[in-house]
């Protein structure tokens, strides 16, 4: 190889010795096993000198007890060590402030969403992630009939129970039954809804309802994993994943699997409620998902003197949704029907002459006509490729 055949990175200076370009060209070959990515993308290489034959190089860490110090140190000795002219390389070791931590995760966080796993969902298919800061705000009763709802348009709706401690959907949609499988591939339960097909996957198919399911961190995420890679789903129109509450692995792991999806987060009215939701809109937006809108569950309880009443406050729904700045799609008043209807595995919004089944559908229409915003493509690459394709017609290429 002659000089003229080494990358300007990798060449020596005009003494003979390693340039620090080459240093970083170097430093790009050291992974940090836990964000994914170089350390150089990364940012976390904050310094670099080079003094004939000895180098420098200061590296920020995450934290200050990081237990991937001494790996990172040692692959930077070596991988810089290797450089022609370099007999000594110096690592130091510092900790990054809070901003720069947030720009490492936020790029670790986007490094990750650029090659998700292939799944069996359609790409036609929307994907909305029900969530919720909490437990206990009607998350998964709003999943079920906001399913139900859209089937009910004669939509065909894939329905994924990744609440995987706290499976509920199957009790909720009074399905029961052994999970089959094709191809080495499960198969999902079907009911029929009117003009529409549900097919539904939850871990309640494939254990005891009164069994603890005791997993944590990679297991939970490939549990979520297998039910998205290794399931015949078929063709969908929407995908609703039923996520455990708060912010947590299941949460960060769907933004990897699933960048495609959107979030609709489910709160309370009150103000307590409103600012744990918070919390989840934000997690969807650090981990680069779409927050679509707001659901406001537990509304106000009107009586049958046709009285209403504020029994959880008011008002959480439409503040949450302004904060965030996503639509108020729908607010369900606190009702004894939406429990029996659980309880029965009849969900009301099957049956039009239950109370809520009119709320639950004009949630539905809310969340059709809130499609993903879709990019326009009018930036200079789009306009490149028009020019491309404009020549090859005139023949011109």
């Amino acid at each position: 190889m002659t000089r003229s055949d080494i990358p300007d990175a990798d060449r020596p200076d005009e003494t003979g010795g390693t340039t620090e370009a080459g240093v970083l060209s170097a430093l790009r070959q050291v992974v940090d096993p836990e964000l994914g990515a170089d350390i150089v993308e990364l940012g976390m290489v904050t310094s670099v000198a080079v003094d004939g034959g000895a180098v420098e190089v200061g590296v920020a860490l995450t934290i200050a007890g990081c237990p991937l110090r001494g790996q990172i140190q040692r692959e930077v000795e070596a991988h810089v060590g290797a450089l022609p002219g370099i007999d000594r390389v110096t690592v130091t070791t510092g900790v990054m402030d809070a901003a720069q931590k947030q720009v490492v995760m936020a790029r670790a966080r986007q490094i990750a969403r650029e090659d998700p796993p292939v799944t069996d969902v359609p790409d036609t298919a929307r994907v909305v992630a029900i969530a919720s800061g909490k437990g206990g705000v009607g998350k998964s009763s709003v999943t079920v009939n906001l399913a139900v709802a859209l089937a009910r348009r004669g939509l065909t709706v894939g329905v994924l129970d990744a609440d995987i401690w706290g499976f509920s959907v199957p009790r909720l949609l009074g399905m029961q039954g052994d999970v089959e499988a094709r191809d080495k591939k499960m198969v999902p339960l079907e009911r029929v809804v009117g003009p529409g097909l549900l097919r539904v996957l939850s871990m309640g198919f494939l254990a005891d309802e009164d069994n603890a399911i005791m997993w944590r961190g990679l297991v939970l995420n490939r549990a979520v994993q297998q039910f998205l890679e290794d399931v015949h789903w078929g063709d969908l129109d929407f995908l609703l994943i039923d996520m455990p509450p708060g912010t947590g692995d299941i949460q960060m792991g769907l933004a990897r699997m699933m960048p495609r999806a959107e979030v609709v987060v489910v709160t309370t009215p009150p103000l307590a409620a409103q600012k744990v939701a918070a919390r989840t809109a934000d997690m969807a937006r650090k981990g680069y998902l779409k927050v679509t809108g707001v659901v406001e569950n537990m509304s106000d309880f009107t009586c049958e003197h046709g009285t209403s009443y504020a029994l959880f406050g008011s008002g959480g729904g439409a503040r949450l949704a302004a904060d965030v700045g996503v639509p108020l799609l729908g607010q369900v008043p606190l009702h004894p029907s939406v429990a029996a209807g659980g309880d029965a595995g009849t969900p009301v919004a099957l049956d039009d002459d239950q109370p809520l089944a009119a709320e639950f559908a004009r949630i539905a229409d809310a969340l059709v006509a809130h499609p993903p915003v879709v990019v326009p493509m009018d930036g200079c690459s789009a306009r490149m490729l028009d020019r491309v394709e404009a020549a090859v017609a005139a023949g011109d290429l």
